[in-house]
Formats: C-alpha cells, structure tokens, sequence
C-alpha cells in the first residue's frame, strides 16, 4: 500500500489596512516519493496524476465543510492514494472570524462576497486578492469542490453547470439525493445575472475548462453529524470516480432538477408558520401550500405561501420572522433528462 504524505503551508491572501497578513493554510497530499520541495503554488502537483482542488468556508458560518475537510485528512492519510489533492479548509479568514457570509464594507466595500470574484484580481479589492491568490492553486487542479453549507431549513444538493458532463459526472459520484443543474452565462436568468453568479468559483472553472460542482450541505454555525458525514463519503466518491482511491464508486438514487432560483417570497411581514406536514426533499405540487404569514399583534392572516410549480421542496424556512420580499422556500423543476 502506496503511503500518503501530507505537507502544510501558510499563504498570505492579503493584507489588511494594519499590514497584518491575513493568511490561511493550504494542505496538499501526494503519495509517497512525489517531490514537495518548494510550496509555491505552481509546484505543489504532479502533472502525471489527476489533482483535485477542494476548499471550504467561503462563507465564514459555513463550517461544516470545514470539520469534512478535517475529518476527511484524518482518514486519507491512511488511504493509497494515486495523484494530488490540495485542501484549504478556511478559504475565508476574515468571515469565518467573523461567523459571517460577506466581509464588512470597510474591508470590501466593493465585493463584500467572496464568491462573487472569481478568478480575482491580484491588483483589486480584498476579496479579489484573496481570490487571485487561491486561483493559483484552483487552476492545476483536474477538478474543483467548493464546499458549501446552506441553513438548517435545506436539503442537501450539489449544483454542476448544466450541459457539462464532467461536472455532472463529479456530482453524481459526491452521492446527495438531489443534483442542481444550474444555467450559465447567455442561457442563465436575468437573476443569475443580477446576482453576480458569474463570479462564482464554479463557473470561473468552467470558463477554464475544470469541472467544478458546489455541494450544499445544509446548516451553519454548527457542526451536524450527518452533513459532515455526507461531504467525508462525498468527497471519497469523488477521488474514486478521479481515480485518486481505489474501489468503486457508490451508487444512489439521485434527483435531478434545474437551478435552485426557484423561490416562493413573502407579499407581507410578519410571522411565518410553516405546514408541519412538510419535509424538505418532498417532491409537491403547484398550488401546494408551504405556510402562512400572520400578523403577530392581531393574530390576522396576512398571506398564504402556496408553490407556483411542480417540483423539489429543497428549502423552507424555519425562521419565524420574515420580511416581505424575503424567500420563504425554494423548489427545484424537476428533470426527465439533461437534454
């Protein structure tokens, strides 16, 4: 059995108005014999085997895919593996410490979200720094994971740029019941664009050729068992199917719908209750009530949230409190085929 090594280095993605380096660590695993002299990011793969990129923590709530990425180094440093794989648990410092999605506007006031950025700007604002530091390290990669944890109230799901068989590939073997197929660029929708969405890691992939998928484990600011034990078996899926690790691939049973811009948003504000009879991954159909708005003070029934269309309910709030326009749930259309 092939031994693997691993080996740690401390990068600087920027600096902040101080001069204090802001930094995080970059892990890489090869088998034993590869060369690891050096650290600089041009050097850290071996060209003559597949390398996967995986990050976490864009986000700085999301953790869980940081505890994956922990607990997935514990295990495969007693696998043999068969190429590269570079791991950066904190992709974000700065929200991480802040347990935060965006970085606050007298840091960025610009890009306040990392995943707006890619692939960066070495000369730009701070989150498009800290993003041109770590696309070095993306762009040697045969393929690229972005961990991802939504809120306690999601379904699990990886989202792949649709029409990209590598990438579908890629979420198939991370195994969640659902897959997202997400449009992009001249097919995607006018929110899609307005959101920025092509300033996503993902999609920068694409545009450089790397299959790229976004697993949402679901929950932040807490580590859960059963999604961290979701990204540890999807991400060993993954190096199978890479051919990183030996053995086979295993299967599920999976959904797959398109995009998740699918949203159900409150007229009015107020309190929202929830039907208790549903369950996020239920498939439902149009005119399927989700819950109501009630005014708190008068106890009147402002609005009832009711599903435009057929589908995957992957995300129903459970936060009582909403905000009219907010998104109350999200439901996927789900597909016969990709074509």
């Amino acid at each position: 059995m092939t031994e693997t090594v691993h080996t740690s280095e401390t990068v600087t993605l920027a600096r902040l108005p101080s001069g204090v380096p802001l930094t995080t660590t970059v892990h890489s695993y090869r088998p034993a014999g590869t060369d690891t002299d050096g650290g600089e990011a041009t050097e850290i793969t071996d060209r003559g085997a597949p390398t996967l990129y995986v990050q976490a923590a864009q986000h700085g709530r999301e953790v869980n895919g940081t505890e994956t990425l922990r607990r997935f180094h514990e295990r495969l440093l007693e696998e043999p593996l068969s190429g590269t794989i570079v791991a950066v648990p904190v992709a974000n410092p700065l929200t991480f410490d802040r347990v935060s999605y965006t970085a606050p506007e007298a840091f960025d006031s610009v890009n306040s979200n990392m995943n707006r950025v890619w692939p960066g700007d070495a000369d730009g604002s701070l989150h498009q720094r800290m993003a041109a530091t770590l696309w070095e390290y993306a762009t040697q990669a045969d393929a690229i994971v972005d961990l991802h944890t939504g809120s306690p109230d999601m379904y699990p799901h990886v989202v792949y740029r649709e029409g990209d068989d590598r990438a579908r590939d890629l979420a198939t073997a991370f195994g969640t019941d659902l897959l997202l197929s997400e449009e992009a660029n001249d097919d995607a929708s006018e929110e899609w664009h307005r959101r920025g969405f092509a300033g996503k890691l993902r999609v920068a992939a694409a545009e450089e050729d790397i299959p790229a998928i976004t697993p949402e484990l679901a929950h932040s600011k807490q580590i859960v068992e059963s999604a961290v034990e979701t990204g540890v078996d999807g991400l060993f899926n993954v190096c199978r199917t890479l051919e990183l690790l030996p053995g086979d691939v295993i299967d599920h049973d999976q959904t797959v719908a398109r995009n998740h811009l699918g949203k159900v948003t409150t007229p009015e504000s107020g309190l929202f209750r929830p039907e208790p009879a549903l369950e996020v991954g239920e498939l439902i159909s149009a005119g399927t009530t989700l819950g109501t708005v009630f005014d708190p003070a008068t106890y009147e029934p402002l609005a009832t949230a009711t599903a435009e269309r057929a589908g995957v309910l992957y995300a129903l709030t459970k936060e009582a409190t909403v905000v009219e326009g907010e998104t109350l749930a999200s439901v996927a259309l789900v597909r016969e085929s990709e074509n």
